[in-house]
């Protein structure tokens, strides 16, 4: 990675306990101004970030493992991407592409076709979030083959809306008493290397998943299969080597459309630019968000044209998808990106993290698993000797590691796994230094 200059000191420093005062005031303001039904992983609140750090309204300096759920991979607040935005929001902020478009919209469709597997003719379509995305991706797969099943997995997570909503697994807090959920969706066993049977083959894991869609549903009943390659809030689960491939071949053969939904693992963050890319994956459509545009709302799915191409004129679209000052984000975002060689860095990152948290794992009994692929990793906590999920160790950790001021976010269908999604810029002291931090969250924790 080419040598970074930071706006903000790279150090984790405490001048508070926390939450601080300012914190704890704004926390009482928005009990009192915010739904309660939206969540926050930690009760500081920001006030400044740059590179791996982020400060908040008390003067604190934390360490930032999370980066927005993998969404400001350059950093919050990448000069580039800073630049960009304030020169196009000083020419137009919004013309609605649908009424007046213009150059950058086209410009980002053009990297997407070339940054995303596969050499065939592509097109895109953009939106504002990763959920819009997949609901997009499905519309066009259904249209296109004129078919109304749609095949998910256990442990998955496509979103909230009410489509999303009935892709994505986990009940609470995603679903919880918000059906009734859109209809045609069939959920199939999905290749959990930790909670499978001990020998079960990639392969093997998708025949089974393949055998259950052929007698629940028929081949020539399903649309598509939609596919996290890593999944993300399920709790990063790597699937084993070739149940990818196995599921692609057979879509394929069957006329499916295979959706990858790289919404989290896209842009550099697992070692590639695309997970697809570590199998030689070459999805039918695509899905991307998060960590596309520097932090600024944008998504995207980019697919083979002749299924994009076959929706009507005003089929796909949207108000605010692909606005100008976002647009101009991911632009700059895409250039930082090959600049640094962001996938490179998100491999030394994860090399380093996963060396050092297995070493861990041979001396904590609770450490049931280590995982993930470049700057995507998960640690699952389970009770010594067993499989058995711990979430409550898992919440014990993170708020340990909060207390000395380090950003992790958990996940996992059982609540039992500790997230790691570092910013691809944060430099390598400060990587060192949350490790040290959370390990030994970890070995308090389990004292």
């Amino acid at each position: 990675m080419s040598t970074l200059s930071y706006r903000l000191p790279q150090k984790r420093a405490l001048v508070t306990e926390l939450p601080g005062p300012k914190s704890t005031e704004l926390g009482a303001r928005r009990r009192a101004a915010v739904a309660a039904g939206v969540g926050s992983s930690v009760p500081v609140y920001a006030a400044d970030a740059d590179g791996g750090v982020i400060v908040d309204v008390d003067g604190n300096s934390l360490i930032d493992l999370g980066a927005g759920i993998a969404v400001t991979s350059v950093g919050a607040s990448d000069p580039r991407v800073a630049q960009a935005v304030s020169e196009q929001a000083a020419h137009f902020t919004h013309t609605c592409f649908m009424v007046t478009p213009y150059e950058s919209y086209v410009r980002v469709a053009e990297e997407l076709a070339a940054l995303t597997p596969g050499d065939h003719e592509k097109r895109t379509v953009l939106f504002n979030s990763g959920a819009e995305a997949v609901e997009n991706a499905v519309k066009v797969a259904r249209l296109a083959t004129g078919r109304m099943a749609v095949v998910a997995f256990d442990h998955a997570y496509h979103g909230r809306t009410n489509l999303t909503m009935a892709l994505t697994a986990k009940s609470m807090p995603y679903k919880t008493n918000f059906g009734p959920f859109a209809p045609e969706v069939y959920r199939m066993p999905m290749s959990y290397p930790f909670r499978d049977e001990a020998g079960l083959t990639g392969e093997q894991a998708a025949r089974r998943a393949i055998t259950q869609i052929e007698k629940q549903i028929g081949a020539d009943g399903v649309a598509a299969i939609i596919l996290e390659p890593i999944q993300g809030e399920g709790g990063f689960i790597v699937p084993a080597p070739g149940f990818l491939p196995t599921l692609v071949s057979w879509a394929r053969a069957n006329g499916i459309v295979f959706i990858a939904d790289e919404v989290q693992t896209g842009f550099a963050r697992t070692g590639s630019w695309f997970a697809c890319e570590d199998e030689q994956i070459v999805p039918d459509i695509i899905t991307m968000a998060k960590g596309i545009a520097g932090g600024l709302p944008l998504s995207a799915i980019t697919g083979r044209a002749e299924l994009l191409d076959a929706v009507h004129p005003g089929g796909l679209g949207g108000t605010y998808g692909g606005n100008p000052i976002a647009c101009a984000a991911a632009l700059a975002t895409i250039e930082t990106m090959r600049e640094l060689d962001l996938p490179a860095r998100a491999r030394q990152i994860g090399e380093t993290a996963t060396t050092r948290l297995r070493a861990l794992a041979a001396e904590v009994p609770a450490i049931g698993d280590v995982r993930g692929r470049g700057a995507m990793i998960a640690v699952e906590l389970v009770k010594p000797g067993t499989a058995l999920p711990d979430a409550d160790l898992t919440k014990a950790i993170a708020a340990k590691a909060l207390e000395q001021g380090v950003i992790v976010l958990t996940c996992g269908t059982y609540g039992n796994v500790i997230r790691l999604l570092p910013p691809l810029v944060i430099d390598d002291d400060l990587l060192d230094d949350a490790l040290t931090v959370l390990e030994q969250a970890i070995r308090a924790a389990t004292a």
